[in-house]
């Protein structure tokens, strides 16, 4: 909570030799505020029916947002003739992965807009309006006439569908995360905050596996007449259905703690600010350090989360001599062992910290990119799968801390607008831009080794990156009190504060207190000259 300077200050007068502010003559000393200790009732102790109401809710969200992912991903070969039959082969892929692209070119603008909404009204609102508009496109899409009933008019509605998409998707993942983040137990957050991902790469197999159930049972020739629209129309039902589940959830209990507070605050200084006031711009100017070492850390994460889901099946098709019904298939166990794999590595990073665990994942992909695309190039099935796993390793420990300790970075009053703003514009420059990067880099060397040293440079920057990062593990929110499992642990919290290490109550923005009265006036965290 910000001090009013005008009430803190020493007032001026004369310096003593020790350089301490003094009043002036016949004026009344000041005294000093100090940091109010923290109380039982201060502690949010988690309702637990309520968190895996709200975990559901929001894991239906992102899992249908990488559902249409993975299907645009692995449709991409087979939409090519649809939009545009009369270019080359190489042309209908390299248009397919820039209208991917062009969907995370809009992506900024949605976590912008819709981030600053979500500060200023609740995640909760914002993020049913951002589930309805992403299904709603998605469904169109199947709904679109092809090249032959309308001409060009078919890509170009196309790429229009994409940047909607991607404009309500820009409010999605920031949301979900920060949502989940402010409803989970301090010391769990990283566990429960990995399923966002799990859901994410489990929606993107489920993608996968249903065009290859498409592909496999209606063939190459109807798939392109009109079995490419049916994984696109499912999202209909599928998004009304999750619509449903994310309208019963209530809103995270940190959001509102912080909105009555600062409500109330705004209501005694007879003004109407409040929560979210800050303002996109505002929100840089007062976060741009946390903002780049998130944005650097989405960058070399996404790169090779982007490799392995979005633009390998091109790569096995295009480059590898693969039809496209196995270089979908190859992918899916590899995407479902992985994703499993995502809470275990959320779990380790509550155990030993964000950082080590986003270490590891930054360090293995320099290691393993290389020799994962050399033992992809034997071309064998078991050396592919073998090659795909080596991606997936450094992804998993990537993907299932980066819902944890990105949005820990930033104070619960601008939250979702800073994880909009550095999220967004990471993954549109670096995320989705990566299967057309790596295709354009192979098209003009050659050298079928580029995405693996593409993946390695953003990996040693992102590696730089975590050194900047603050360690969240375990810890409060900034600007949120502490988050506790049961009863018992908050008032362990309170009684054994003054020893631990991961309270900090000028994070949590704990109010100034008047020491005289408190019994134990000596306690408190921090002095503060101030005028009575």
């Amino acid at each position: 909570m910000p001090i009013d300077r005008s009430m803190t200050d020493s007032p001026a007068g004369v310096t003593d030799a020790s350089g301490t502010n003094q009043a002036p003559a016949g004026a009344e000393k000041p005294k000093l505020l100090r940091r109010r200790r923290l109380k039982e009732s201060d502690v949010n102790v988690v309702d637990k029916p309520m968190l895996k109401k709200a975990l559901g809710g929001t894991i239906v969200g992102n899992t249908m947002e990488w559902y249409d992912v993975g299907v645009f991903g692995y449709l991409i070969t087979t939409m090519g003739p649809v939009f545009l039959p009369e270019a080359d082969k190489s042309v209908q892929t390299l248009f397919l992965l820039g209208t991917f692209a062009a969907t995370f070119i809009a992506r900024p603008l949605g976590g912008v807009i819709f981030g600053w909404f979500g500060d200023k009204i609740g995640r909760q609102k914002v993020l049913a309006a951002t589930l309805m508009l992403m299904a709603a496109s998605t469904f169109a899409i199947g709904l679109l006439p092809g090249y032959a009933q309308i001409g060009i008019w078919a890509a170009a509605l196309l790429v229009l569908l994409k940047i909607v998409q991607g404009f309500s998707t820009g409010g999605e993942y920031a949301g979900a995360t920060t949502f989940v983040s402010e409803y989970s137990p301090d010391a769990r957050r990283g566990f429960f905050a990995s399923f966002l991902d799990l859901g994410s790469y489990l929606g993107f197999a489920i993608g996968a596996a249903f065009v290859s159930g498409l592909q496999l049972t209606l063939g190459q020739s109807t798939m392109e007449e009109w079995g490419w629209r049916v994984p696109f129309l499912v999202a209909g039902p599928l998004g009304l259905i999750a619509v449903y589940f994310r309208s019963k959830i209530e809103e995270s209990p940190q959001f509102q703690a912080t909105l009555d507070a600062q409500e109330s605050l705004a209501k005694n200084a007879g003004t109407a600010d409040g929560v979210g006031t800050k303002g996109p711009v505002g929100i840089v100017k007062a976060y741009w350090r946390s903002i780049i070492v998130a944005m650097v850390l989405v960058a070399a994460a996404n790169t090779a989360g982007y490799a392995l889901t979005s633009y390998m099946p091109t790569y096995l098709t295009e480059s590898k001599g693969y039809d496209p019904v196995h270089g979908t298939l190859l992918t899916i166990p590899v995407l479902v062992v992985m994703s499993l794999c995502i809470p275990l590595t959320g779990k380790l990073s509550d155990r030993i910290g964000r950082r080590p665990v986003l270490w590891i994942g930054a360090f293995s992909t320099v290691v393993l990119a290389a020799p994962a695309f050399l033992l992809i190039g034997v071309g064998e099935i078991w050396s592919t799968l073998l090659g795909l796993g080596l991606i997936a390793f450094p992804v998993t420990f990537y993907v299932a801390n980066l819902a944890s300790a990105l949005p820990a970075q930033f104070p619960t009053s601008s939250r979702y607008g800073a994880m909009g703003i550095a999220y967004n514009f990471s993954v549109a420059i670096f995320g989705g831009t990566t299967p057309f990067i790596v295709a354009a880099l192979i098209a003009v060397t050659g050298n079928d080794m580029m995405p693996a040293y593409y993946l390695m440079a953003t990996s040693a920057i992102g590696a730089v990156a975590i050194y900047f990062l603050k360690e969240s593990a375990r810890r409060p929110l900034p600007g949120s009190m502490p988050s506790v499992d049961s009863s018992a642990e908050a008032c362990e919290l309170v009684a054994t504060q003054d020893e631990n290490p991961l309270i900090d109550l000028e994070q949590m923005e704990m109010p100034f207190a008047d020491p005289a009265m408190d019994s134990d006036p000596d306690r408190y965290a921090e002095r503060v000259p101030a005028r009575v």
